[in-house]
């Protein structure tokens, strides 16, 4: 009742023990703190919150608008609704290396089970775009020590993502990545990648947890789990996966009350009143204090 029973240490080291159990683990974006818990109730590893989502919430788009702050507590509002690790996506650390250091004890703070960093250089741009620019390496490993230094709890995580397949090519993908790990990274995220072969091909050549980015409509086959486990990956990420699906049905059910008018053909295909007060937890606010819990659902809801 009003939020979530563990505390982040715990979440922090579920994660990291999640990821050194070899298994791959599976991890939707949210879209606001109710869906994270539904994300909980249906079995998944872990949370993400995405950048892409982050940003399309305040009716952004994603090129680094956002602030480290906004995103923090944004962050916060979902951790203190579930049980699961939550990953986030900080863009570039929201400036040089001492914001990045700064955006990770925010994100710290905020009860975060990890972040990942990217070596674009500001206005940064989806991953899944052409016309990206990379920062030099140097400059990525400086701003990965500075996360590293600022780090006050060793499980949380720090991943590492690189855009370089499609700017440099999978090599310097790759040495960047390798790069990225020497500098303290624990986790790698290989951006925008072609086929089941370069995937191959970054797991035999980087020795730390992998994430896939299934993210829709992009420049990556939508792998389904066996595949990337036979791959060895240890992450499957559904980064915007629920912003569509829901994004799409409210478009459809807009259309549907301007020609129908009226809702009523789109009963069958909403979240019931019922299943919406269990997923909040009515009944644990009425044992805490039954004043608030003294109505009867009308029939049908």
């Amino acid at each position: 009742m009003l939020h979530t029973r563990t505390t982040a240490a715990e979440r922090r080291r579920a994660l990291r023990e999640r990821l050194a159990s070899g298994r791959l683990l599976r991890v939707p974006g949210a879209i606001n703190p109710i869906s994270a818990r539904l994300i909980q109730d249906t079995g998944f590893d872990a949370v993400y919150l995405s950048g892409t989502v982050l940003a399309a919430d305040l009716g952004l788009p994603d090129i680094g608008l956002t602030t480290s702050t906004e995103v923090a507590a944004r962050a916060q509002q979902t951790t203190r609704v579930t049980d699961l690790p939550v990953l986030i996506d900080a863009d570039t650390g929201f400036g040089e290396p001492m914001n990045a250091a700064r955006t990770v004890q925010l994100l710290e703070d905020a009860g975060l089970a990890g972040l990942h960093l990217e070596d674009q250089v500001n206005p940064k741009r989806c991953g899944h775009l052409d016309g990206k620019t990379i920062a030099p390496r140097e400059e990525m490993v400086r701003r990965l020590r500075a996360a590293v230094d600022a780090r006050r709890d060793p499980d949380f995580l720090l991943m590492a993502r690189t855009d370089a397949r499609s700017v440099e090519g999978l090599g310097a993908a790759i040495d960047r990545a390798k790069a990225y790990v020497d500098a303290g990274a624990d986790a790698i995220f290989p951006e925008a990648l072609a086929d089941e072969a370069e995937y191959e091909a970054f797991r035999k050549a980087v020795d730390v947890p992998l994430l896939a980015n299934l993210t829709e409509f992009g420049k990556t086959p939508l792998l389904d789990t066996r595949t990337l486990e036979s791959l060895g990956y240890n992450i499957a990420l559904y980064p915007v996966t629920l912003l569509r699906l829901a994004m799409g049905a409210i478009e459809d059910g807009l259309r549907t009350i301007a020609t129908e008018g009226t809702q009523e053909p789109l009963l069958p295909r909403m979240q019931t009143r019922s299943r919406l007060y269990e997923l909040l937890g009515y009944a644990d606010y009425a044992a805490f204090d039954s004043a608030v819990f003294d109505f009867t659902l009308p029939p049908g809801t």
